[in-house]
């Protein structure tokens, strides 16, 4: 067993709007979001006001302790508010990819039953059209403003007293990602108050943040790693959040460039435009103190492009999941020179990590032997919403949450991940389910089987890769028409971007698909 060599911290017993906004007064006019694009900001006694303000409206709304509120938005200052006042309120908080196809959006919402949204005008059409095919949503509000709709901006006007909730943090969920886990289609992912609250407090030692430093934030809120590392960590210690609502290049460096971002956290595709892309080099980034790459993995020579061409320290990773709240190890900033080229990261504080056998699950492995990573800590998810079956295939009676991948721990506790047992499909740090994929393949007359795995593009990101068997009668079916028909019924991350027609899908005796053997295909 592996264990964190910082200190264990205590759980933190707060709701997390507390956890976060509890001490903003001691920040009060420092500014807490600016917009990157227009350069309205927010001060952190703004947000404190404001996001009370929006609580007190919608629980005057009907919004209950246990009902489920849905945030279907891209990054903006109001996005914090929002989630804040949602939980001020008593609701838990499912967080919706903004480019959802209604469908999908649906699903969701049924599969949460939530009862509330919070969208954004130029999304309002897709919300609307999810909520009428999921049924069961009381209200849709906005943050901006639409005919027919109450407004967050409103809300601010609102003489209500603060909503007094009672929360238990231990029990209470207060955010509901979905994640496909180790396979399989996507789940709500129940974290409860102090799960996400605590994993704020591990990071800490390792990872620290405060007044006077600037960060980017590029990342989706609507994904952990963006809600963690680009919301709830910084304005819990007084940072500046510059937010952008997505990420184009030359708006991007701009940003980094006019608002002198110091801290960075990026994805592959972010630290792969920092190391090619034309527009760097018309750009003054020496602002730039140092990056951390998380939520998929960063091709060491990649990396290596990146900071020599930024003049930075070597670029340092993070590692965890959804079901993890979602950190388990990160390479510090002050040990980026001494970190081995390719690491996630050493373990945060109080976390433990076993390596076990492939081929024998029970057998835990040392130093330099790759093996299955298993995780405990107080971050581990509660569990999967109405899913029992699922939690316990994930997490085991003793705690330990199986990842899924497979990885290596050198003598000095570096971790390396160097493979993955699990089926899901990392695009741009945006979780693929192949089964879900495959499911809608075959929905495709002309299709007879159908498997998807991931695949490394020329950039060396991962994509989706379908292997198709056609119909007898289809023989004239060519991957264009099989992508354009994924494309038109998923969100764009999700879409099939390289397709092989195969005469069989192999398969276990199981019939369950055998999809390293299709990996190995060249």
């Amino acid at each position: 067993m592996f264990r964190s060599a910082y200190a264990d911290v205590p759980a933190v017993e707060l709701p997390i709007h507390e956890a976060v906004l509890g001490h903003a007064a001691d920040f009060g006019d420092t500014p807490a979001l600016i917009d990157g694009t227009d350069g309205t900001t927010l001060t952190y006694a703004q947000v404190d006001r404001f996001h009370r303000r929006v609580a007190a409206a919608l629980a005057g709304a009907g919004v209950r302790k246990g009902d489920v509120l849905a945030l279907h938005s891209p990054n903006t200052i109001a996005y914090p508010v929002a989630f804040y006042a949602a939980t001020r309120a008593g609701a838990s908080v499912t967080t919706v990819h903004p480019l959802a196809t209604p469908e999908e959006f649906a699903r969701q919402l049924r599969d949460s039953a939530t009862r509330w949204i919070v969208t954004v005008s130029p999304l309002l059409e897709a919300a609307r059209r999810a909520a009428a095919l999921a049924g069961g949503v009381r209200e849709i509000f906005v943050c901006d403003s639409a005919p027919g709709h109450r407004s967050l901006l409103g809300m601010l006007e609102s003489t209500a007293p603060d909503p007094a909730v009672p929360v238990d943090p231990a029990e209470d969920v207060a955010v509901l990602p979905y994640s496909s886990g180790t396979t399989g289609t996507p789940k709500g992912v129940m974290l409860t108050h102090r799960q996400i609250a605590t994993n704020l407090a591990q990071l800490e030692p390792a990872i620290t943040v405060g007044p006077g430093d600037r960060i980017l934030a590029v990342l989706p809120f609507f994904h952990i790693y963006g809600l963690t590392a680009l919301m709830n960590a910084p304005l819990r210690k007084g940072a500046t959040v510059v937010v952008l609502p997505r990420f184009e290049p030359d708006t991007f460096l701009a940003a980094v460039q006019n608002h002198r971002i110091g801290i960075l956290y990026a994805a592959p595709p972010i630290v792969l435009a920092l190391a090619r892309h034309p527009s760097v080099d018309h750009h003054d980034l020496s602002s730039l103190r140092y990056v951390i790459s998380a939520a998929a993995p960063l091709d060491a020579r990649l990396a290596e492009a990146c900071s020599r061409r930024l003049g930075l320290p070597p670029l340092g990773q993070a590692y965890g999941m959804t079901e993890l709240s979602p950190a388990t190890h990160v390479v510090p900033p002050a040990a980026l020179h001494e970190a081995p080229a390719g690491t996630v990261g050493r373990l945060i504080a109080g976390t433990e990590m076993r390596i076990v056998s492939l081929e024998d699950p029970g057998r835990d492995l040392g130093p330099g032997e790759p093996g299955e990573i298993l995780i405990r800590g107080p971050q581990v998810m509660k569990g999967y919403l109405g899913r029992p079956d699922a939690t316990t295939a994930l997490i085991d009676g003793d705690g330990w949450l199986h990842t899924g991948d497979v990885g290596q721990v050198d003598d000095d506790g570096w971790l390396f991940v160097v493979d993955r047992v699990k089926e899901l499909i990392k695009y741009k740090g945006f979780q693929v389910a192949p089964a879900e994929l495959e499911a809608l393949l075959l929905t495709h007359p002309g299709i007879a089987d159908a498997a998807v795995v991931g695949a490394r593009d020329d950039d060396g990101n991962e994509i989706p890769h379908a292997h198709v068997v056609r119909q007898a009668s289809a023989a004239d079916l060519c991957a264009q028409e099989v992508m354009a028909y994924v494309a038109e019924r998923v969100a764009p991350y999700k879409r099939v971007r390289r397709v092989t027609f195969t005469d069989t899908v192999p398969r276990a005796a199981s019939g369950k698909i055998l999809r390293r053997q299709l990996r190995d295909r060249p």
